[in-house]
């Protein structure tokens, strides 16, 4: 091998090296730093960079992605001096490259120490309870303190989250049982308040119900008390009407006796057999013992004597007489026998529904006190109880009823 041969490779060595120190490609969302002669240049964007060989320098590439970190849980504690481990994750982003090259040295380690730093102050201003229920007042407060301070560096905080809380064990023990209690007791609280509102629904549908039952009952026993007095009345006017047509056929009946008695004419020897044949019946019965024969019985047994011709021949005999001697007597109407010389039936007060009872004091005190009455107190109020006036008349040709005969 020659020696301009070697030259030629040492050249193009030396002219490819050049070259690669010159030409560098940064990737879309990667930045960096370009220092020449170690002083700050320019920061280089995505594509195709240029620089001058062994006076330019690139510093290593900067990710402006929003970038994640983990931290382990960070022991701290409480207002109430209670110690919990505190696992924390916070979202950032780089927007100066140039910032966070020369005002930070390392902005991750700085991000994460400042992150403790801050969660133990936040942390350590509230008690157990409140750090464990106050979480997103402790985000936002991490943020805005970590965003306040990363903006110098070129870094901007976007999130910070509190991914758990772990309070010791013997407190965790404790919590367990304070929230058993606590549900025990709203589960006791509400079957308490179940049951009140049982025992009241319960003791109201009692009262609602015996309310009815007594409103029922007197109802009921108000209509069984009118039914009744109806009943009563129209049992004692049937009785009435009964009496009356038996009082006016037994009249009818001495009527019609004494009628044939006196159109027979009899003569006192007919009274003495007459009187004969009642003794018997006189005598009659269980607890009779002794009979005494009354004074008028030879008088009757001398008249009989006479009638049978005992004492002289011309003497009237009985035994001869015919029915032709006793004459007839007049015929008997029947006609009216059986008139009860009441009102028709039409015009009775029963056949209308309305009963002269109906109108007293105290029919309308117990129609007055029911809600779904048929009977309109106004209305009997305003009516009057009808008069012997105002009772149905006979009319001329209707026959009276007889007197009653005193000797019947």
């Amino acid at each position: 091998m020659t020696g301009g041969l070697i030259a030629a490779i040492i050249i193009l060595a030396i002219v490819l090296i050049t070259l690669v120190r010159s030409v560098r490609i940064v990737p879309q969302a990667r930045a960096a730093v370009i220092e020449r002669l170690g002083r700050y240049i320019r920061t280089a964007t995505p594509g195709l960079t240029l620089l001058v060989p062994f006076v330019d320098r690139m510093r290593p590439m900067i990710d402006l992605r929003e970038q994640v970190v983990s931290f382990p849980p960070q022991p701290v504690i409480t207002s109430d001096n209670l110690t919990v481990g505190v696992d924390s994750v916070i979202y950032f982003q780089v927007t100066e490259p140039r910032a966070a090259t020369y005002e930070i040295q390392n902005y991750i380690q700085a991000v994460e120490q400042l992150t403790i730093t801050t969660l133990r102050n936040v942390v350590g201003s509230l008690n157990l309870e409140q750090a464990l229920t106050s979480r997103d007042e402790i985000n936002g407060k991490l943020r805005g303190v970590l965003d306040e301070a990363t903006g110098p560096w070129g870094i901007r905080v976007a999130r910070v989250e509190i991914k758990a809380i772990d309070p010791p064990p013997s407190i965790q023990d404790a919590m367990e049982q304070q929230m058993r209690a606590d549900r025990n007791k709203r589960a006791l609280i509400l079957t308490a308040e179940g049951q009140r509102e049982s025992a009241i629904k319960t003791a109201e549908g009692n009262k609602v119900a015996q309310i009815l039952s007594a409103e029922g009952q007197k109802q009921a026993a108000i209509l069984a008390a009118e039914a009744d007095r109806q009943s009563r009345i129209l049992k004692a006017e049937g009785e009435r009407a009964a009496l009356y047509l038996a009082a006016q056929g037994e009249a009818k009946a001495i009527e019609t006796k004494f009628g044939a008695i006196h159109a027979a004419k009899p003569d006192p020897a007919l009274l003495a057999y007459q009187y004969l044949q009642t003794l018997p019946q006189i005598a009659q019965g269980d607890s009779n013992k002794m009979w005494i024969v009354p004074s008028e019985f030879s008088k009757a047994l001398d008249g009989l004597a006479k009638l049978t011709g005992g004492d002289g021949e011309d003497a009237p005999n009985w035994l001869a007489q015919t029915g032709a001697d006793t004459g007839a007597g007049d015929a008997i109407d029947t006609s009216n026998w059986f008139d009860s010389n009441l009102p028709p039936a039409a015009e009775q007060p029963e056949a209308a529904g309305i009963l002269l009872s109906d109108d007293d004091a105290d029919t309308l005190d117990a129609h007055s006190g029911l809600p779904d009455a048929d009977v309109d107190v106004a209305e009997l109020l305003r009516r009057r109880v009808p008069t012997g006036d105002d009772r149905p008349q006979h009319s001329a040709d209707e026959p009276e009823p007889p007197p009653a005969d005193p000797n019947a």
